[in-house]
């Protein structure tokens, strides 16, 4: 019997999490820097996780195309794409933190139709498809749920870099930190799963790629949540997010990115 697609995305998972644990948190693992001027982070837990997953999907999906991190573009003829980021977050994985995460998504023409955020070494697995969404840990598993009433000055507000992209960028992100109750900076992808469990209400971003996107967009609506540009537009091919766990959160914190 053939597999699911969420069976697909659970084997890619899997296979990643078996490459990428044992150099987690492992001293002699070293780290590359892909980015002239900067600190961009590779391992080769980011290369050798993604391959897993490309065999995989070489023998499960042959048809489907697949976008990674790492390794670039493989065209298909199924009109869908796998968009894979084997370690979300590097900066944390090498820094010893359990915030980064391995994401799955997959793709048509219109964006994100499912999405998974699987934490290897915490054991849990977000995951998200049309009205499907969960969390899988070793504490069992239970459904995926935003918060629906939460105002914007009771909102926990997170995002991974604390200068948030250009100058304007963070001018836009600030006046929203500055209306919320808390903010909290550095969680890469988990934030975007603690957002469709229900106990952060926004994440904000810039300077993102679509790998970077896809699958915290399939869970977090899933969830019942909304993710948008800054525009309030599609923002799977990357730039600025925002992620909101209700439409009315997300019309409040809108108002002042565009206002910015």
């Amino acid at each position: 019997m053939e597999l699911t697609d969420l069976e697909v995305a659970r084997r890619l998972a899997d296979a990643a999490r078996e490459v990428i644990l044992p150099h987690f948190r492992n001293t002699a693992m070293a780290a590359e820097n892909k980015l002239d001027g900067g600190f961009d982070p590779v391992t080769i837990a980011d290369r050798d996780a993604e391959t897993a997953m490309r065999m995989l999907l070489e023998e499960l999906r042959p048809q489907d195309a697949i976008l990674g991190e790492e390794h670039g573009h493989k065209k298909g003829t199924s009109g869908r794409t796998w968009v894979l980021d084997p370690i979300d977050g590097t900066r944390g994985f090498i820094s010893g933190t359990p915030t980064w995460g391995v994401l799955i998504a997959l793709s048509d023409a219109k964006g994100p139709i499912l999405g998974v955020i699987d934490q290897p070494y915490t054991g849990e697995r977000f995951e998200g498809t049309g009205a499907h969404a969960q969390l899988v840990s070793p504490h069992g598993t239970r459904p995926l749920s935003t918060r629906k009433d939460t105002l914007l000055a009771d909102a926990i507000l997170f995002t991974t870099f604390p200068e948030v992209g250009t100058s304007g960028d963070r001018a836009g992100f600030e006046k929203v930190r500055d209306q919320v109750k808390l903010t909290r900076y550095g969680m890469d992808c988990y934030a975007y799963g603690l957002v469709a469990v229900g106990t952060v209400d926004l994440v904000i971003e810039a300077g993102l790629n679509s790998y970077d996107i896809q699958a915290p967009i399939a869970v977090i609506e899933a969830a019942g949540g909304i993710v948008t540009d800054w525009d309030g537009g599609p923002a799977h091919e990357g730039g600025r997010a925002l992620a909101a766990a209700n439409p009315e959160l997300h019309a409040a914190a809108l108002e002042l990115l565009r206002g910015a």
